[in-house]
């Protein structure tokens, strides 16, 4: 989920990244409507989503809007055993451990909603760096989508219909209500 569009900011702004101390980062409560221009913004290769059940965002200490994480339906409707959610679009500003922060942060939300699991996908030449450290797994190897040649129902193509993609996950052990083990070894992660 590396959705961080280091090449839409203005080089004044990389340079302010880069010179930047260490950010300390906290839970930002959004809007889907804000959540979707923030993707509009930032996001490399995926549009808004049409729909949502909710987005959370991280911001800095100054109040920047710095990163979103929106949960919406099941791709895979295979998936959907109600115990499922998934991470439909996240994106960033670039700033430092924005992506691992955000998806400690949905898989928390989603716990407390009742999800037993959460999911969402990767290109798979995506290393999922972030994933890993906030304690996702590969699980699967997704085909490319291919469109039904039926006119049963009315579908356009997307962006991530002609690529190969890593389904992710995490699951819920027990009663534990977060992954406390990866979540609080993140830099910046407080717990609210």
């Amino acid at each position: 989920m590396e959705n961080t569009n280091d090449n839409s900011r203005r080089p004044d702004q990389m340079k302010a990244k880069e010179d930047s101390p260490k950010v300390q980062l906290a839970v930002a409560p959004i809007t889907i409507q804000t959540a979707k221009a923030f993707v509009a913004w930032t996001h490399r290769h995926l549009g808004p989503p049409i729909g949502a059940k909710f987005a959370v965002g991280a911001k800095t200490s100054n109040g920047t809007l710095v990163g979103v994480v929106i949960l919406g339906r099941l791709d895979a409707r295979t998936l959907d055993d109600g115990d499922t959610a998934e991470i439909t679009h996240l994106c960033t500003d670039g700033t430092p451990n924005v992506c691992p922060f955000l998806l400690c942060l949905a898989w928390r939300a989603a716990r407390v909603l009742g999800h037993r699991r959460l999911v969402t996908y990767t290109h798979a030449d995506d290393p999922g760096t972030s994933l890993r450290a906030a304690g996702y797994r590969p699980v699967a190897q997704v085909p490319p989508e291919q469109v039904p040649a039926t006119t049963s129902r009315l579908r356009t193509s997307g962006e991530a219909d002609n690529v190969v993609r890593t389904r992710w996950e995490i699951k819920a052990e027990g009663t534990q209500l977060v992954p406390d083990t990866a979540c609080r070894r993140l830099p910046g992660w407080e717990r609210p």
